[in-house]
């Protein structure tokens, strides 16, 4: 029997085959994960100047229920994907983490501004 978070990396994995701009499929990425894997909200934040700026996200925040998982590029740290929800699986998040990492690496610097969804 197949997860509703293994349907999440299967529904990020068909956005990743349709490609565009980072960005965009990023925007396509958290709505997934967040819809599939029955989070609350799901979000990327970008690694800018040694600290952590919130990116694109979808869905309610609720903090309390948080689970982070890095994402890595060639071992560094570009990105943090986190959702919210009781029953989070790291195993998949971790997947969809490295699904996305090549999207991560684009400049993301807002100036300070916050990220326009």
């Amino acid at each position: 029997m197949m997860s509703s978070s293994s349907g999440a990396v299967e529904a990020v994995e068909a956005i990743l085959a349709e490609g565009g701009d980072a960005d965009d499929v990023l925007r396509r990425v958290v709505a997934a994960v967040r819809e599939n894997g029955n989070y609350a909200w799901a979000g990327l934040f970008f690694v800018e100047e040694g600290s952590l700026t919130l990116g694109p996200e979808a869905g309610t925040p609720d903090e309390a229920q948080r689970m982070r998982v890095p994402v890595l590029w060639q071992g560094v740290k570009v990105a943090e994907l986190a959702v919210d929800g009781a029953a989070a699986d790291a195993e998949s998040l971790e997947r969809v983490a490295v699904l996305v990492s090549g999207h991560c690496l684009v400049g993301w610097d807002t100036g300070g501004e916050p990220w326009e969804s």
